[in-house]
C-alpha cells in the first residue's frame, strides 16, 4: 500500500437543526462585524436567513451581522469585489457563506479579499495562493452537493476577463462546516438533482484520480453507493428526508476527498462552458459525462466496473456499456445534458478547449492527444 497523507483542519457538525449550538461552539471566530454572504432568494422567503441572523447577533462577541446577498447562481468577480468593499469599510472580521456551493466559494474569496492588500482578480487570474490573512470563514451548506464546505478552492467566473477558475489554498478551508439537512428539504426537483449529480461526479472522479489513495477510494465507494440509492429515491419523492440526509452526508464526505484528491477533467472542463454560458455547474458537468466515462475506461477499466455496478448494480464489460449505464442513470434522474442544449455549437470547441486551464494531469486520460476537444465534440 502507498503513503498518503490525509489533512481534515475543518471541524465537522452533521445534524438536524444542529446550527446555532455550533455557532455557539465557534464563536472565538465571530467576533465584532460578521458578514453572512447568501444567494439570498428562498432562503430569505422561508425565513433561513433571518433566524441565522438572530442567532449571530445572540452571540457574546458578535457587535453586528451584515447580509450580503447579491450573489449569482454562478458567483462573479465583480459581485465578490462588491462585497469585499463592504466588508473592509465595516470593518469584517469573519466571513458565513449561507448557501449552495455558489455562495460558499463566494464566501471565502470575500474572506481573501477583505484579508488582503493584493487586488482579487491576481489571486484568480495569476494563480496567487491566499496567505493567512484571510478571514475566518464558516461554511453552512444548504444544498447537497458541492462539497465546497471541505474544499479549499473558491470557484469564480469574470465577466470582465470572460473566464472562470479557482482561487484555491489552504487558507480559504472553513474553519467550521454545520450541515443541517433541513435546509435542503426545501430545495426544488431541479437543483436537488444537479447538485446531487455534482456529489457524485466528485465520488467518481477522485476515485478515479491520479491522487486518489486507499482512504479516498473507501470515501468514494461509500458516496457513490450512497448518491446512487438516495437521488434515486428523491427523484420519486422529494420529501423523503432520510433520503435527503444521506445526500448531504455523502456530499460531505467526498469533500474530503476534494480538499485532499481533487477532481478529473469533467470540472476543469465545464469551467470554459460556464464562462461562455453562465450556466449551472452541475449541468455542464452532467453534459460531459457520458463520453468522458466512456474513455475513462481505457484508463482505469476495473474501477469504471466498479463505479457502474455500484451504482446500478450491473456489470460492464467496455467502455460503451458504461457511457449506456451512465445515461439510463442520469434519464432516471432528469439530469441528462448535451452541450448543445447549454447553447454550445460545435465551432465553439476549439475556444472552449484553449480555455481549458488549471492541474488537468490528475486525470489520467490527460496523456492522451485531443483528448479535451474530443470529449467536447462528442458531448454535443
Amino acid at each position: 500500500m502507498e503513503g498518503f497523507t490525509l489533512e481534515i483542519p475543518t471541524t465537522i457538525y452533521f445534524g438536524n437543526n444542529n446550527v446555532e449550538e455550533a455557532l455557539k461552539k465557534e464563536s472565538r471566530y465571530l467576533a465584532g462585524t460578521i458578514m453572512v454572504v447568501t444567494t439570498g432568494r428562498s432562503l430569505v422567503r422561508f425565513g433561513y436567513v433571518n433566524d441565522l441572523k438572530r442567532i449571530l447577533d445572540n452571540l457574546p462577541y458578535v457587535e453586528d451581522t451584515l447580509v450580503f446577498d447579491s450573489i449569482s447562481a454562478n458567483p462573479k468577480l465583480e459581485e465578490i469585489q462588491e462585497a469585499v468593499q463592504l466588508g473592509i469599510s465595516r470593518q469584517v472580521k469573519a466571513v458565513i457563506g449561507f448557501g449552495g456551493g455558489s455562495a460558499i466559494d463566494a464566501a471565502k474569496a470575500v474572506a481573501v479579499g477583505v484579508g488582503t492588500t493584493e487586488r482579487l482578480e491576481r489571486f484568480l487570474l495569476e494563480g496567487i495562493e491566499p496567505s493567512d490573512h484571510t478571514l475566518p470563514v464558516i461554511a453552512i451548506p444548504t444544498t447537497a452537493g458541492t462539497g465546497s464546505e471541505l474544499s479549499k478552492g473558491a470557484i469564480l467566473s469574470s465577466l470582465t476577463y470572460q473566464m472562470k477558475g479557482g482561487i484555491r489554498g489552504a487558507a480559504i478551508l472553513p474553519k467550521a462546516a454545520i450541515v443541517n439537512p433541513v435546509y435542503t428539504w426545501t430545495v426544488p426537483s431541479g437543483i436537488t438533482m444537479e447538485t446531487g449529480f455534482d456529489a457524485l461526479a466528485h465520488a467518481i472522479e477522485s476515485y478515479v484520480a491520479v491522487k486518489s489513495n486507499y482512504w479516498s477510494e473507501m470515501i468514494s465507494e461509500k458516496a457513490i453507493k450512497t448518491i446512487g440509492e438516495n437521488l434515486l429515491l428523491l427523484a420519486k419523492n422529494l420529501d423523503d428526508h432520510q433520503a435527503r440526509e444521506a445526500m448531504c452526508y455523502a456530499s460531505m464526505i467526498v469533500g474530503i476527498n476534494l480538499a485532499n484528491v481533487g477532481t478529473c477533467l469533467p470540472h476543469r472542463m465545464q469551467y470554459a462552458i460556464g464562462a461562455k454560458t453562465d450556466t449551472s455547474h452541475g449541468a455542464g458537468v452532467a453534459s460531459l459525462y457520458p463520453a468522458w466515462i466512456q474513455r475513462q475506461y481505457s484508463v482505469n477499466e476495473n474501477k469504471v466496473k466498479n463505479i457502474i455496478y455500484w451504482l446500478i448494480g450491473r456489470k460492464i464489460e467496455n467502455g460503451v456499456e458504461a457511457r449506456i449505464e451512465m445515461i439510463r442513470f442520469m434519464e432516471k434522474t432528469n439530469t441528462v445534458k448535451t452541450l448543445f442544449n447549454l447553447g454550445i455549437k460545435s465551432e465553439d470547441i476549439p475556444e472552449l478547449t484553449e480555455k481549458v486551464t488549471g492541474n488537468v494531469n490528475n486525470d489520467k486520460l490527460s496523456f492522451q492527444k485531443n483528448i479535451i476537444s474530443s470529449i467536447y465534440y462528442d458531448s454535443i
